[in-house]
């Protein structure tokens, strides 16, 4: 679809896909479920989205007395499992592990992605919010926001920062920064978030804002410099936000839980409730918190209207970051 009919789609349609009356009216079979279920991650097995959906599966096949399994579909971003999801039935045995890359920015990188956010899915309930982290290599000059963008002023478009891909999260979190600070510094994108780390770490690139980095800062193989977010993370309580570092700016991933447009309401209230108890248990949040996640859960309403809103907010942030649209 075109620019002009997407922002169509958006302004007239969307809170009616992502609210309450985008539920069906009907009641789903009796005893569901009553066969396994899926969870759809459109990447591949070892990164965050997979990690979340990984803890989750186990505690949610408990609670609904049924298998559940997870499905890696990678591919373009995400958008490949994606565009298949959206075809399955809304009958609550294919879930969706959704992320802010696949149900906000790619409708924005992609001009014909194979699915419309605002209409194709059914906002079950959020999980997670996993903040990117400025990170150097340990043995960077830099050990604070202001030092890089000090030197980032000084010489305009020496230095780079790496991502997973071009309209990844780590893209487009450069990109805020670089709006933010009013700096330049060059876009170095790879196949994927481990061989930019590798480099990033072996200092063939300067800097990079990531989600997944944890591990190298506690082997001492990165520096962590600010997060992204509205406050400080519990496993790195030193580190200062981007706004307490001098660079107001907010870029976290998000992940969440969606079935296929118009699935059953009764169906949906199951999900959202036992997930909710599920991300209440101590041991479900303490991994999180390992990972620099942020618990989110609530209604299933709540998630509706925060999705809406992500969609229409990566709009601008994908037309700042220069992203070419494929």
């Amino acid at each position: 679809m075109n620019d002009q009919g997407f922002r169509f789609t958006l302004s007239r349609r969307a809170l009616l896909a992502f609210g309450a009356l985008g539920l069906a009216a009907g009641s789903a079979l009796a005893g569901y479920p009553d066969r396994p279920i899926r969870i759809v991650v459109p990447w591949p097995p070892g990164g965050a989205t997979d990690q979340v959906a990984r803890m989750l599966s186990q505690p949610l096949s408990q609670a609904l007395a049924t298998p559940v399994v997870v499905e890696n579909k990678a591919g373009a971003g995400g958008v490949i499992g994606t565009q298949a999801f959206v075809k399955e039935k809304a009958d609550g045995y294919t879930i969706l592990l959704a992320t802010s890359s696949t149900n906000a920015a790619a409708p924005y990188l992609y001009s014909k992605p194979g699915f419309d956010p605002a209409l194709d899915f059914t906002p079950v309930v959020s999980l997670c919010e996993i903040p990117n982290l400025m990170v150097v290599p340990t043995k960077s000059p830099w050990h604070s926001l202001k030092d890089i963008v000090a030197a980032a002023k000084q010489a305009p478009d020496k230095y780079t920062y790496g991502s997973a891909g071009i309209g990844g999260s780590q893209h487009l979190a450069g990109a805020q920064f670089k709006t933010a600070a009013r700096i330049d510094i060059r876009h170095v994108p790879y196949k994927g978030s481990g061989p930019a780390a590798q480099d990033l770490i072996a200092g063939h690139i300067d800097m990079m804002i990531d989600t997944g980095s944890l591990g190298s800062i506690r082997g001492n193989l990165l520096r962590p410099i600010a997060v992204a977010s509205n406050k400080r993370l519990a496993a790195l309580p030193n580190v200062p936000t981007f706004t307490e570092a001098g660079t107001p700016m907010v870029a976290s991933a998000w992940y969440g839980l969606m079935l296929p447009a118009n699935a059953p309401a009764d169906v949906v209230q199951r999900l959202n409730v036992e997930v909710n108890k599920i991300l209440k248990m101590p041991e479900i949040q303490q991994r999180l918190t390992d990972m620099g996640a942020f618990v989110m859960g609530g209604p299933q309403q709540e998630f509706a209207k925060f999705a809406a809103s992500e969609l229409k907010r990566y709009e601008g942030i994908v037309r700042d970051s220069g992203a070419p649209r494929e």
